[in-house]
């Protein structure tokens, strides 16, 4: 077992900013929580969709969702609004401190890598446009894969083959809870980095979920890797059995 986990990353909202797409939702229904309603009614029908054992691509969830929304309203989305939420969600800037926690990691040795629910068409040219991509050493995406949106296990499971690790090996650090419970329950460890507009559970569903420290503190990164490579270093120390 090596010293320090293996990271991988969520990227939607954990290292790119979601709420950079507000302008767009602000301007189609004129709703400030639009936005918020969109995504987490993106995750639900992905999740929706693997239960029933469908696959549908997360940029074509999403756009069908969009469209719900609209529909519920009475509003009408032309595809200049479509294709300007693709565009928007292909582009969203990184977190600002995110650049720098990363490169730092990486020259500290420490593995990196993504996992995410887009297609790596999509997730390539979100990391490429906020400037990161060079700084992780492969990219892992559902749509390449096993076809079975997170949390299902078999997300998590395939990089851990891929990698050829054992699971207890790798450290998932993400901005959504229901991302840190499949991870554990695929026998990973994880982290939970606390974004704005999100918030953990009064009580813990599953184990591993970490809750940072206030807000005020810029680096969230540097405390959720301390804390999968501290419960690493413990694994180690107790030794088998």
């Amino acid at each position: 077992m090596s010293e320090r986990p293996i990271i991988v990353f969520d990227v939607n909202e954990n290292l790119l900013d979601l709420d950079s797409l507000n302008p767009v939702f602000a301007r189609i229904f004129n709703d400030t929580a639009a936005m918020r309603l969109w995504f987490a009614d993106l995750i639900l029908y992905s999740e929706a969709l693997t239960i029933a054992g469908v696959y549908v691509p997360f940029t074509d969830i999403g756009a069908a969702v969009q469209q719900m929304l609209a529909d519920a309203r009475g509003i009408k989305v032309s595809d200049v609004d479509a294709a300007e939420l693709t565009d928007r969600f292909a582009t969203m800037p990184p977190h600002p401190e995110v650049p720098a926690a990363l490169r730092r990691l990486r020259d500290h040795g420490f593995r990196l890598f993504t996992l995410t629910d887009n297609t790596l068409g999509i997730s390539g040219r979100q990391l490429e446009h906020g400037g990161i991509i060079d700084l992780f050493e492969r990219r892992f995406g559902v749509d390449e894969t096993v076809k079975r949106h997170k949390p299902a296990p078999q997300a998590y499971q395939s990089v851990a083959a891929a990698l050829e690790v054992d699971p207890g090996e790798i450290c998932l650090i993400a901005s959504h809870v229901w991302d840190t419970i499949g991870a554990s329950a695929a026998g990973w460890q994880a982290a939970l980095i606390l974004r704005e507009g999100n918030a953990p559970p009064s009580r813990r569903p599953a184990a591993g979920l970490h809750r940072p420290g206030p807000r005020r503190d810029r680096r969230p990164a540097d405390r959720a890797v301390h804390h999968c490579g501290k419960r690493q270093l413990t694994r180690a120390s107790a030794g088998p059995g």
